[in-house]
């Protein structure tokens, strides 16, 4: 199996031109990129997301429900074609550029033990929404990756993360923005919502 590649990069996100390979990134803690695609729907006034369980052979937190679609940027890449190549990947969803709305960014820093292994997380985050209708009963699941999908309401996730990691995995931060994005949709300028 050919080693996955990932640039090291800076505190905004930026490739400083060296590369890693990925378990030695999570090993040592090394600064990378990752992109994040959160797929919502308005359903009775409230938003939800459609989160994926994931499989119970992922290097890190088996089992757990995390952002909808999610990977490492592979070097070279950038963020967008990644964020549309996990989609592909993961759902079976075959997506334009122009159908990822840019939410923002943000670091994940974690430490823990998975496997028996040390696992360090140290990554730059490019988050994307995706608003276009999802039949999550339609999906083809990457087998290797995921083991579900479902959908939770928005607020609901956010409380019980914020009591629990029982359930759910993703970043708070993560979270935050998706939430913060959606509010400014909901007062500003808005593109048609698919209910």
């Amino acid at each position: 199996m050919d080693m996955e590649r990932l640039d090291i990069c800076d505190e905004r996100g930026n490739p400083t031109g060296e590369t890693v390979d990925r378990k030695i990134a999570h090993r040592d803690g090394i600064l990378h990129r990752t992109a994040h695609v959160w797929i919502v729907r308005r359903r009775g006034g409230e938003w939800e997301i459609l989160l994926q369980k994931r499989s119970m052979e992922k290097d890190s937190f088996p089992g757990l429900y995390d952002t909808s679609s999610a990977g490492h940027i592979p070097a070279g890449s950038e963020p967008v074609d990644s964020a549309l190549r996990e989609l592909g990947e993961e759902l079976g969803i075959e997506a334009s550029p122009d159908a990822l709305l840019p939410a923002g960014t943000f670091r994940i820093r974690y430490e823990d033990f998975f496997h028996g292994a040390p696992f360090r997380d140290n990554e730059f985050t490019f988050v994307y929404v995706y608003r276009e209708p999802v039949d999550e009963d339609s999906l083809v699941l990457q087998e290797s990756e995921v083991d579900a999908v479902e959908w939770f309401g928005l607020n609901e996730v956010r409380e019980e993360i914020r009591h629990s990691r029982e359930r759910f995995c993703m970043a708070s931060e993560g979270l935050d923005i998706l939430r913060a994005y959606l509010e400014k949709e909901e007062t500003g300028p808005n593109l048609p919502f698919f209910t």
